[in-house]
C-alpha cells in the first residue's frame, strides 16, 4: 500500500474512536437534577430537645428551621437509604443539611453516632410513651413530674426553659403545643387533660409582657409627662388620658393622691401599685390621709439638678431645643429603656448636636433605674426590641436554652468589639 493510503487509514480510524466516545457519553443515562435547589440559610429555632429523624414529617422539619424544600430532600434522601437513618453520621451526609446545621441538632438526635447494626436497639431504648395520670396544668409541672409522664430527663428540662422562654407561663394549650418535642401525636394525647384555654388570651400576653418592663420609680403625677406614665406600664393612649385628665378636669394639677384613683384609666389594683412611689411637692396631709397639693410658682429648671433619663420634653423645649430634637432623644432614650452613656445621647439622629452637647455637659446622668439583665434571664420581648440587641435576639434566644455560660453565648454570637461593648451597658 502507498503511503497516502495508510494515511487515510489513520485518520479513519480516528474518526472511529471519537464516534465510540461519543456514542459512550451519550448513551449514558442523565442525572436528574430537577428536585435539587439551592437552599438558603436558614435559622434552627431554639425550641429544641431529644427527637428521631425517622419520626419527622415535612412540618416538623421546618420547626426545625429547614425551609419546605430542604425537607422534602431530606425525606426523600431517607427513602434512598433503605427508608430509615441508621446513625447521625448517615444524617449527616444529607447534603440539605449543612455543617452548621447539623452541629447545633447533633446533640439531640436519637440515634447512634455510627453503625447499622446498633439502630433497632437503640431506638427501642430511647423510644418513649407517654403516661397522663389525669387532668394537669403544664404550667404547674416539675422537671420530675414532666419525667414520670413519659419525657426523658433531656426533654423535660426543654419544657421548662420553653416555659420560660415564653415569659414564665404557657398561657394556653396553642402555646403549649407550639414547644418542638411536643409532637403532633403526643399532643392529641395530652389535650383533652390540659387545664389551659385553647387559645392565648391576648390581654395576659399584653400584661405579662408589660408587667416585666416596668420598673417603679419616685415621681410627681403633676410634673409627669406621657414618657413617664409609659415608663409605669400605661399604654400611650392611657398617659395621654391622664395628662387630659389632670390638665383640663382638675384645672392643670392632682391636688390630692386620691385624684389619681378618680381617673378611670387607672384601676384600683394599679392605684395600690403607683401609690408608694408618688410625690406631690410641695404638700400636707389632712386628717383622712390624703395629700394637698398647693400650687406651685412656675420656676426655671436647674439643668445642673436635672438628670437625663427623667428630663421632660418640656424641659428640653425650655433648654433650647425645638420640638424635632427634643421628640428625639425622648424617643431614643424609650426604646432604650434610659441612656447609660452620654454619648448615647449625641448618636441620637435629628439633633442639634451643639446644644445637645451643652446639655449633656451641664446635665447629670442617673443610670440606676435603667432596666438591666443577664442574656439567660432577659426577657424576649426586650431583647426583640431593645435597639442594641434585637439583631442578635434570635440566637441569643437559641444559645441560652443550651449553654448557660455567658461567656460562651458571647464567643457563639462573633459580635464586633464595638456592638458588643454596648450591649454589655444593659446587662448585669
Amino acid at each position: 500500500m502507498k503511503k497516502n493510503d495508510y494515511q487515510k487509514l489513520g485518520v479513519l480510524g480516528i474518526i472511529l474512536v471519537a464516534l465510540l466516545i461519543f456514542q459512550e457519553y451519550t448513551g449514558r443515562e442523565k442525572a436528574d437534577f430537577s428536585d435539587i435547589t439551592f437552599i438558603s440559610k436558614n435559622t434552627i429555632p431554639a425550641k429544641l430537645s431529644e427527637f428521631d429523624p425517622n419520626d419527622l414529617d415535612v412540618k416538623q422539619w421546618q420547626k426545625l428551621g429547614f425551609s419546605a424544600s430542604q425537607a422534602a430532600v431530606i425525606l426523600n434522601y431517607k427513602k434512598v437509604v433503605g427508608g430509615s437513618f441508621i446513625s447521625r453520621q448517615q444524617l449527616k451526609k444529607c447534603f440539605a443539611i449543612s455543617e452548621d446545621q447539623f452541629s447545633r441538632l447533633e446533640q439531640y438526635i436519637l440515634l447512634p453516632e455510627t453503625g447499622a447494626g446498633t439502630y433497632n436497639s437503640y431506638r427501642k431504648a430511647e423510644k418513649r410513651t407517654l403516661s397522663v395520670p389525669g387532668a394537669f396544668n403544664p404550667d404547674h409541672l416539675s422537671r420530675q413530674e414532666w419525667q414520670t409522664m413519659g419525657f426523658s430527663e433531656k426533654q423535660a428540662a426543654a419544657i421548662l426553659k420553653y416555659k420560660q422562654y415564653l415569659g414564665g407561663n404557657f398561657l394556653s394549650k396553642e402555646k403549649f403545643r407550639e414547644c418542638f418535642i411536643i409532637s403532633d401525636e403526643n399532643y392529641q394525647k395530652l389535650a383533652p387533660y390540659i387545664i389551659l384555654p385553647e387559645k392565648t388570651p391576648a390581654s395576659a400576653k399584653a400584661f405579662n409582657n408589660q408587667k416585666a418592663a416596668i420598673r417603679y420609680f419616685t415621681f410627681d403625677p403633676n410634673a409627669a409627662s406621657a414618657d413617664d406614665w409609659q415608663r409605669l406600664g400605661f399604654s400611650e393612649k392611657q398617659a395621654q388620658t391622664i395628662i387630659s385628665y389632670r390638665d383640663k378636669v382638675l384645672k392643670g394639677q392632682f391636688r390630692t393622691v386620691e385624684d389619681l384613683k378618680k381617673c378611670f384609666v387607672v384601676s384600683p389594683e394599679k392605684f395600690e401599685e403607683l401609690k408608694p412611689y408618688i410625690r406631690l411637692n410641695p404638700a400636707t396631709a389632712d386628717s383622712k390621709d390624703k395629700m394637698t397639693y398647693k400650687i406651685p410658682q412656675q420656676e426655671k429648671t436647674d439643668f445642673s439638678k436635672t438628670d437625663l433619663n427623667t428630663i421632660t420634653f418640656r424641659q428640653l423645649l425650655e433648654f433650647g431645643l425645638d420640638e424635632r430634637s427634643a421628640g428625639s432623644i425622648i424617643g431614643f432614650r424609650k426604646k432604650l429603656g434610659g441612656f447609660m452613656n452620654k454619648q448615647q445621647i449625641l448618636q441620637t439622629y435629628n439633633i442639634d448636636q451643639e446644644l445637645v452637647q451643652k446639655l449633656v455637659n451641664t446635665a447629670p446622668l442617673n443610670t440606676s433605674d435603667v432596666p438591666r439583665y443577664t442574656l439567660a434571664e432577659a426577657p424576649e420581648e426586650w431583647l426583640k426590641n431593645h435597639p442594641y440587641f434585637k439583631y442578635s435576639a434570635d440566637k441569643i434566644i437559641f444559645y441560652r436554652l443550651s449553654e448557660p455560660n455567658e461567656k460562651k453565648i458571647w464567643k457563639f454570637l462573633k459580635l464586633k468589639p464595638e456592638y458588643e461593648e454596648r450591649m454589655k451597658w444593659y446587662l448585669k
